[in-house]
């Protein structure tokens, strides 16, 4: 509401200086816009043309909002879509992916404008910040060629908003933002006649928490089944990544991922240096589960020996001192871990993504000041945005389009009171409910928000049968939790997500 303030402020401003004819005109939509009683669905239509994988792809974008009504009729929300339908197709056999981000606050703006959609955002492979002005290219590695996508901005991103008199309360918590999110994928899929098309949702970080209760939402509520979820750098167990002093687990999982950072930026013997980043992960996890977690089991009844030993091999692979490991009492916390690691060089690395690094006013503390990697990706995701649906697809808002917010925020989690935030136990019921539903996993080495090991350790705990197993397919990438930033790593996971579609999505049936 500041920045809205702040504009209008201006623009009262500009209209005493130099009158009228200076300012741009709003355009009809914009003014019904700014009117809640006019609320209504509205979307805008484009037609254009990328080339995938040497085939030149002819496609439909549709930009704009969705009414959420109550069973009475009366308007709940606006929920704000980009979807991309292939021209030519029926809609009704051609696979349907339903796309978030997390945060929760976030807008799909990072999924959109950086991986799936068939414009992105190219950033340099060498972990560097772009230089403004940024603009969009051709995304060859697009999904669009096998799926069509629908982007969703949960309530109070972009420019999803509730209705008037409706409180944000009714949006903002696990279940609240699972249940509105479902109802827009059953409205979208029934307005636009996908109920007989192959079905997917993928979500990123946060997103993975939303697409394991939609799984299960969609299922139970709507009988809708999917044919498979796709976790990008997911949450889904919130132990695995919560430091604190009652729980080890975040130490463990978070320790590869240290090791994998510690190698990109060359603190690691010799010995450990020369060897592949995914031969050093296996090491770090061989660690962390058979030496490293039975010694923080003991607590303080370790010995000063056994300390000693745990301590040498961590700070060999993890690049940090023993004196320093020791001194942590064998806990290192992903904020001590980022400022510590290239302290002697005055430097921090990165949350979202461990190759960027950044200074901070000193070198002492054990809290770096910003995340690096996110004041490096957050500008050109911005600017390319709303360049992009003002100019490109055509959409007309005057609004501010929630990137990240913190409107979102008290969020309620009151259905997981006392214990962590899980919903692996709906992705394990759904997965086994419906046999065929398969699950896609992907994690960025340099991923320290949320570390493929915690993931893995989620997974391994699913408690899922045999056969629903054989429908888990991980894959690992050379970039953080963005990992499609880095273009070798969105190349491959084009490729195994490909690869994934075909196998989830059922041969059609015979004319």
């Amino acid at each position: 509401m500041q920045q809205i303030s702040r504009k209008h402020v201006w623009l009262f401003l500009l209209f005493c200086t130099i009158g009228v004819a200076a300012l741009p005109a709003a355009s009809a939509d914009e003014a019904a816009d700014e009117d809640s009683e006019q609320l209504a669905d509205k979307t805008t239509k484009t037609k254009h043309k990328v080339t995938i994988g040497g085939t030149e792809i002819g496609y439909t974008a549709t930009a704009g909002r969705l009414v959420m009504e109550n069973d009475a009729g009366s308007p709940q929300a606006e929920m704000f879509f980009v979807a991309y339908t292939r021209d030519g197709e029926q809609p009704g056999r051609r696979p349907v992916t339903f796309c978030f981000n997390g945060g929760p606050g976030s807008s799909s703006v990072w999924l959109h404008l950086g991986m799936l959609g068939p414009k992105i955002v190219r950033f340099p492979e060498d972990g560097t910040p772009l230089r403004p002005p940024y603009h969009l290219n051709d995304n060859p590695y697009s999904l669009l060629d096998l799926t069509d996508l629908v982007f969703i901005d949960p309530v109070s991103t972009g420019y999803s908003r509730p209705a008037k008199d409706v409180a944000k309360s009714d949006f903002h918590g696990y279940r609240e933002d699972v249940r509105s999110v479902a109802q827009f994928i059953h409205t979208y899929t029934t307005l636009y006649e996908r109920w007989s098309s192959p079905r997917f949702v993928l979500g990123e970080s946060y997103g993975g928490l939303r697409a394991a209760g939609l799984s299960g939402y969609l299922q139970d509520e709507y009988n809708m089944e999917l044919n498979g979820v796709v976790v990008i750098s997911g949450a889904i167990n919130f132990q695995t990544l919560r430091f604190s002093t009652s729980n080890d687990l975040p130490f463990i999982t978070f320790l590869p991922t240290y090791a994998a950072t510690a190698w990109y930026h060359g603190q690691l013997d010799d010995e450990l240096q020369q060897l592949p980043v995914a031969d050093v992960v296996a090491l770090a996890e061989q660690f962390a589960y058979q030496e490293y977690a039975p010694a923080l089991l003991k607590g303080t009844s370790l010995t000063d020996e056994e300390t000693d030993e745990i301590a040498a091999r961590y700070a060999e692979l993890t690049g940090l001192s023993a004196s320093y490991v020791r001194a942590a009492r064998l806990r290192v916390s992903m904020s001590r871990f980022g400022k510590e690691l290239l302290r002697d060089t005055e430097r921090t690395v990165g949350r979202f993504d461990s190759r960027y690094t950044g200074a901070d006013r000193d070198s002492v503390g054990e809290r770096y000041e910003f995340d690096a990697s996110g004041a490096a990706i957050f500008g050109p995701f911005t600017a390319c945005l709303n360049d992009y649906i003002r100019g490109t697809l055509k959409y007309r808002d005057r609004r501010v389009y929630e990137i990240l917010t913190g409107q979102v925020q008290p969020w309620n989690y009151e259905s997981f009171e006392g214990r962590y935030v899980d919903a692996s136990e709906t992705l394990r019921k759904s997965m086994t409910a419906n046999p065929y539903l398969k699950l896609f996993v992907a994690c960025g080495y340099y991923d320290l928000a949320t570390p493929h090991f915690a993931m893995k350790y989620t997974l391994d705990h699913l408690g899922l049968g045999a056969a629903a197993r054989e429908n888990v397919t991980v894959r690992h990438y050379e970039g953080g939790h963005m990992m499609y930033i880095h273009e070798p790593s969105l190349k491959r996971l084009r490729k195994d997500l490909a690869a994934f579609y075909v196998q989830a999505v059922p041969a059609p049936p015979a004319p």
